[in-house]
């Protein structure tokens, strides 16, 4: 069972995706024509506020009555599962990405609908805790997962990155994002880590990357020609995982028991933040910002310490 609960960022991180579709659907109405207009909604925009509000609304509610039907069935007594040390801790930064993708969309829209930048900002961050809350809780009452203080604590922290940086600077100057490779671990535990690749996305963890793309032009003095859009990067994951806590015994094809060892992988890459083209549409920087959760393809150092350090030219290889 305790691997199980290893897998309830699983579900979490899917909301990436969809926290980033509310967010399309009202910026892609917006004019293509790059325009040099000024960031701050002139005062809210009652037809986009009240579509904001009710998809708000319907997206909590629909997506909490589908797990309630899907996932959550059987109900026990309220309990808690420390979970902290599954999955080299890939789990945990997984919820601080979800927490911190999810306030900064929250944000954004509420923005977009012309809320002030101080009301948008605790609104987005509480909507991201209020959901990543409330799924903790189903888990408290479930059996197989538990209620993670763990979970809590990282959700409140991409919470914090969020909205620390926009009230003291007006802009993030660190994201957070997710990276993917295909592993070679998933066939062997095909029910856990997944049988297709749509389902490794979500639930290989030997397979994801999170990454902090700092950009370069808001933290260090450079001149006027340097572009305002390069990032660098600093990436985490583990490998050789196909158990939680441990790796279960598992036989090749031929009936020879394979050991693999776990390890934790650091990564150095230039990235990119297309949000700050100073010639797009305010709009289109806005969803940009949001929606470009994924840390580019882009050559990369590698360090651990089965291998040492390593060149990637183009994506992170193959585990």
């Amino acid at each position: 069972m305790p691997e199980l609960r290893g897998m309830s960022n699983v579900r979490k991180t899917i909301w990436m995706g969809l926290a980033g579709w509310l967010l399309m659907g009202p910026v892609m109405a917006q004019s293509l024509t790059p325009v040099l207009a000024p960031p701050e909604p002139a005062g809210i925009r009652k037809g986009r506020f009240i579509g904001v509000v009710a998809g708000t609304a319907v997206f909590y509610g629909l997506t909490l009555l589908m797990l309630k039907k899907q996932w959550y069935k059987k109900s026990v007594p309220f309990h808690t599962f420390n979970d902290n040390r599954e999955w080299l801790q890939m789990d945990k930064v997984g919820h601080s990405a979800t927490a911190y993708l999810m306030s900064r969309g929250g944000y954004e829209l509420f923005r977009w609908s012309g809320v002030n930048e101080r009301a948008s900002i605790l609104t987005g961050g509480l909507l991201a805790l209020l959901f990543q809350s409330t799924l903790e809780v189903y888990d408290g009452y479930s059996e197989g997962w538990g209620f993670s203080k763990g979970d809590m604590i990282a959700n409140a922290a991409g919470t914090a990155l969020f909205v620390g940086q926009q009230y003291a600077w007006g802009e993030q100057k660190v994201n957070l994002k997710y990276g993917w490779r295909k592993s070679i671990y998933a066939q062997y535990r095909p029910n856990l880590l997944g049988k297709t690749t749509g389902v490794q996305l979500l639930k290989d963890y030997n397979a994801q990357q999170y990454w902090l793309s700092m950009n370069v032009a808001s933290v260090l003095p450079v001149g006027p020609q340097f572009p305002r859009w390069l990032n660098l990067a600093v990436g985490y994951s583990g490998s050789g995982m196909i158990g939680g806590h441990e790796n279960p015994r598992v036989l090749d094809a031929a009936g020879k028991e394979l050991h693999f060892e776990r390890y934790r992988q650091f990564f150095l890459s230039p990235d990119a933040d297309f949000s700050r083209i100073r010639t797009l549409n305010p709009s289109w920087q806005r969803f940009i910002g949001t929606a470009q959760f994924m840390k580019i393809a882009a050559p990369s150092l590698e360090y651990n310490r089965l291998n040492g350090l390593r060149f990637h030219p183009l994506l992170v290889g193959k585990e």
